[in-house]
């Protein structure tokens, strides 16, 4: 890939070792304990991994820059020696096989080993810094920071991310020693990154100073604000049960279910509207997604609806077991379709848009039906008649008119997620997300949020904090700054209680737990819903959070001082030579300030006090955020052009500020709609690609980081493309020139296939391979002003993705022409017939054209022709005593297969590793066998399983050929002698 300056090329410009990368990312998904994003929710981030990676390949240079100087180490020259043999032999091998066939690439060079030595050692810090439980190693974390040192010559570069949403990047620039710097338009995302970078720092290695703090030597970091976090967060819980303890009564347990008291973990609701049939117009009746609250095997439990017509009356009983039919009947509610219920006591259907009408009335209600208690072994569900239970739900109704509630008076967007056409259900203001126990409960805990700061402040001053009033805000690190840096973190632990303490949780029957409001990017409807008790041992109790929040603080960096403020992108406040990596709002995305006014409404009462400039606003602002919505402009057309407009302004910022000497990284974020229906040369991608050349960047690489885990590579038969992309941008040389179309197709011709070849040489997966080839490609487009069509019309972005992906197709097309007459026939008939069988004559055909016969292909055992037929022999029929060593018929074709087969049994393992050390010269031309199936695979025979097969063995390449190279024995005796 290629620098549009003279500036030393970094490492990200070169290759990153994307599947230690993707690897780490994917798995970083299923950490939670003291994981960042626990501190608080915040919609689609980045994993930290990809963050860490990106960043250091950012600002490290490329070996090829300093090749010559790494020779003069004597052990690096005679390595390069060695590999620069081998790679040469490869090399014209490949090129006299060819015969013309294969785009050309350059020939290696000493200087090129040199660099790949080198290259290799930075993967390894690489490879090292993602794995997650390095994140707080010092000794992983300092080399990274020596390497980053010696490329900047000793001066650190600031970071900053003009989009830092829930603070990925500026955390992870701190934790490398950098300058950290961010902002966003969004005060919810501002708060989370001063809770991350800004706080921590400002109280590094400071004791804790609640009573009774334990002997220690050492604080490391934050880990004494932890625990006064902990601390202050358990005096709070029990304050507040002191007060409202009485509203979270016990439950009775029936003699079959042991008897006695219980503790509730949740009282499961249905949402109730008169019934639409007149002679019952005057009872509230169920709408009920499901009576179903326990769907486990052997344990099934459901509730039974008891109708009373002549009575008029409702009553609901627990039920365990019961035979399928009642099962399934529970599991429907009172569902009769899509968006339709039915009434239990006339059944008449109960129309959406009657629901509807209901809600605007102010006419739906809430129903008890069952209560989940904690058991001895696992949960007990219960009848909810308890005479006590409906006095406290009484007590709640009463209790919560003491308060003043008028922060929840604010209008809200009622439910938007499967409900997208603005229906409210009744949600017309933020109090309506809630019943009543659980404003008393959270409006509790926010009231004692401002005794909790005197207590820090007095318990700070007896420990030597300095007393007076100056504000965190102001830069004080006081008593009264601590005493607000800890109700920071205790104000997330009310607003993270939302999420679980709402009216739209919902009970999972399967799971026998509660479903977040934000289990996706929206607020569903909920029908049922379950209200957690904030006092239980359970999920969903007010010490969940706590302990969440007080294992992420202590895990901080708090490496030095960094800063997040509230700034529109187009408008933020770069320093000096910044280095600028960002992960900018998608194109038609989620519109999170509507989001976080779920938790805004409820950080604003408790921190307006702490940060007035933040909190000042009613709800988070709208008009400047950067989403391309049809709700809130009325047509697409206008919202295209508002996001389009504003992204060229965000980005053009960026290239004005961005230091020369660095590249800039800007993720991309794919919805999989639009990968599913356009691929890579989607109209998103493009014209946000567009948006970035226009503002006046070069786009010198493109790195897919994958979210998902390993295994899902490839989806629905097709090329699954990645989460996201990076792309990698330099500030366009202010000279650059017009081309023809004609001109950038020879461009591509000329530089596209050795940096397709570098791409396979750094081991990127053949499915991410679509999507990494794009950088080079589009640095060919992009350092140009224009590229015109015959038309002498500016060739779009679009055009360009289109033919930098036939070159891509041609390049892998090509390449079979380096292969042996037996595998080139393989393939083509592979690519036609599968591993069906087709005719004799055809195949005839096929092999002369190749100067072979079907007599060959048969004797390297590659197919089996009989009776007028052939076919491929599937892996399974391969020959289990087949060595390479002594195959007097070798072909690629075998090597591979053998090699996936082994792979696909035993992984990384001694036998796949001594079968590509016995496979020796024609690794190379394996691996590149591999790609082109791959792409066969996946794109031209829909075949997933297939391609996944050959995806995975690139994907382990880098750690095969490291156990391979170890490996000095490859006869039968198991006892091989390793390099340790």
């Amino acid at each position: 890939m290629t620098s549009t300056t003279n500036t030393k090329k970094k490492l990200i410009e070169v290759a990153i070792p994307l599947e230690a990368i993707n690897a780490a990312s994917a798995r970083e998904k299923s950490i939670r304990h003291g994981h960042p994003s626990t501190l608080h929710l915040w919609w689609a981030r980045r994993p930290l991994a990809a963050c860490r990676a990106v960043l250091f390949a950012q600002l490290v240079d490329d070996p090829s820059g300093y090749a010559d100087t790494l020779l003069k180490d004597a052990k690096i020259r005679k390595q390069a020696e060695t590999d620069l043999t081998l790679r040469l032999k490869v090399w014209r091998d490949r090129k006299a096989d060819a015969q013309g066939n294969v785009p050309d690439t350059p020939e290696p060079t000493l200087e090129d080993c040199a660099a790949d030595i080198e290259r290799k050692r930075l993967f390894g810090i690489i490879e090292e810094l993602v794995i997650w439980e390095n994140s707080t190693n010092e000794e992983v974390l300092e080399r990274a920071r020596a390497e980053i040192r010696k490329s900047c010559g000793g001066e650190l570069p600031p970071v900053y991310d003009p989009f830092s949403g829930g603070g990925s990047i500026p955390l992870e620039a701190q934790r490398l020693g950098l300058p950290a710097y961010g902002s966003d338009l969004n005060p919810v995302a501002v708060m989370i990154g001063k809770a991350m970078i800004e706080i921590p720092p400002k109280f590094k290695d400071k004791k804790p100073v609640h009573p009774g703090v334990m002997d220690r030597q050492f604080y490391r970091n934050a880990e004494g604000l932890a625990e006064d976090v902990k601390f202050y967060g358990e005096w709070m819980r029990e304050k507040a049960w002191e007060r409202i303890g009485h509203l979270y009564p016990l439950v009775d347990l029936p003699k079959e279910r042991g008897g006695g008291k219980a503790t509730v973990i949740a009282w499961i609701w249905t949402r109730t509207v008169p019934s639409p049939d007149p002679a019952f117009s005057d009872v509230q009746v169920p709408i009920a997604s499901t009576f179903l609250v326990s769907s486990k095997a052997g344990k099934e439990a459901w509730v039974e609806p008891i109708v009373d017509r002549q009575a008029k009356t409702i009553t609901y009983r627990v039920r365990y077991g019961g035979t399928k039919a009642e099962i399934a009947k529970a599991k429907d509610g009172t569902k009769a379709g899509r968006a339709v219920f039915r009434c239990l006591l006339s059944e008449t259907p109960i129309s959406g848009s009657y629901v509807d009408k209901q809600a605007a009335a102010g006419k739906v209600g809430q129903k008890l039906l069952a209560i989940v208690a904690e058991g001895k072994g696992g949960r007990i569900y219960v009848d909810a008649n308890a005479h006590e239970q409906s006095e406290a739900v009484r007590n709640a109704a009463n209790l919560v008119q003491e308060f003043d509630v008028s922060h929840l008076q604010v209008p809200c967007r009622g439910t938007f997620a499967s409900n997208a056409q603005g229906r409210r259900y009744g949600f017309n203001t933020f109090a309506d997300y809630f019943t009543n126990r659980q404003r008393v409960a959270l409006l509790t805990f926010s009231e004692l949020l401002k005794e909790v700061r005197n207590e820090i402040q007095s318990a700070g001053e007896r420990s030597g904090l300095a007393p007076g009033a100056e504000q965190l805000v102001s830069g004080a690190r006081g008593a009264f700054a601590y005493a607000e840096a800890v109700s920071v973190y205790l104000a997330f632990a009310i607003s993270k209680l939302t999420n679980l303490g709402s009216s739209v949780t919902s009970w999972m029957s399967d799971r026998g737990a509660l479903r977040e409001t934000f289990a996706r990017q929206g607020i569903p409807m909920a029908w049922d819903f379950a209200e957690v008790n904030f006092f239980s041992d359970s999920a969903g109790n007010w010490l969940t959070p706590i302990d969440k929040i007080s294992k992420v603080v202590a895990e901080l960096p708090a490496e030095r001082i960094g800063s997040i403020c509230q700034s529109s992108a187009t408008e933020a406040p770069y320093p000096t030579g910044v280095v600028i990596s960002t992960d900018p709002p998608y194109y038609d995305n989620i519109e999170y300030a509507d989001l976080s006014d779920f938790f805004f409404v409820w950080l604003r009462r408790a921190l307006m006090g702490v940060d007035p400039s933040l909190f000042s606003i009613l709800s988070t602002p709208k008009a400047e955020e950067l989403v391309a919505t049809r709700n809130r402009y009325g047509t697409q057309e206008a919202a295209d052009s508002f996001f389009l407009e504003g992204m060229s302004s965000a980005v053009g910022r960026m290239a004005s500020h961005a230091s020369l000497a660095f590249p800039t990284t800007i993720y991309y974020a794919f919805k999989q709609s639009e990968v599913e229906q356009e691929g890579i040369s989607s109209t998103g991608w493009a014209t946000f690609l567009q948006a970035v050349i226009n503002a006046g960047f070069s786009v010198v690489g493109t790195w897919p980081v994958r979210t998902e885990s390993p295994g899902r590579i490839v989806a629905t038969g097709t090329n699954a493309l990645a989460n996201s992309v990076v792309l990698v941008c330099r500030k366009k040389e202010a000279t650059a020139e017009i081309i023809t179309r004609a001109e950038f197709i020879r461009g591509l011709k000329r530089e596209l296939p050795p940096a397709i070849a570098e791409l396979q040489a750094a081991n990127i997966a053949p499915a991410d391979m679509p999507q990494s080839a794009i950088g080079p490609g589009m640095g060919v487009f992009s350092r140009y002003k224009a590229v015109l069509e015959s038309d002498d019309s500016p060739m779009s972005v679009k055009t360009a993705l289109q033919l930098i992906n036939k070159e891509l197709d041609e390049y892998l097309g090509g390449i079979q022409g380096e292969f042996d007459g037996d595998t080139r026939f393989a393939i083509t008939w592979f690519e036609q017939h599968g591993m069906a069988k087709g005719d004799y004559g055809t195949a005839d055909s096929l092999a002369r054209a190749r100067g072979i016969s079907v007599e060959s292909v048969k004797h390297a055992g590659i197919v089996e022709s009989a009776a007028g037929k052939v076919r491929i022999l599937s892996r399974d029929e391969l020959d289990d005593d087949w060595n390479p060593e002594e195959d007097r018929h070798l072909t690629v074709w075998e090597c591979l297969q053998h090699l996936v087969r082994q792979h696909e049994k035993d992984g990384i393992s001694n036998d796949t590793a001594v079968l590509l050390k016995k496979i020796n010269t024609q690794a190379e031309a394996v691996k590149d066998l591999a790609y082109c199936l791959y792409d066969i695979s996946a794109n031209k025979r829909k075949d997933a399983k297939e391609a996944t097969a050959y995806n995975a063995l690139i994907a382990d390449w880098t750690e095969l050929t490291k156990a391979a190279a170890a490996i000095h024995d490859t006869s039968g005796d198991r006892q091989i002698r390793l390099d340790i």
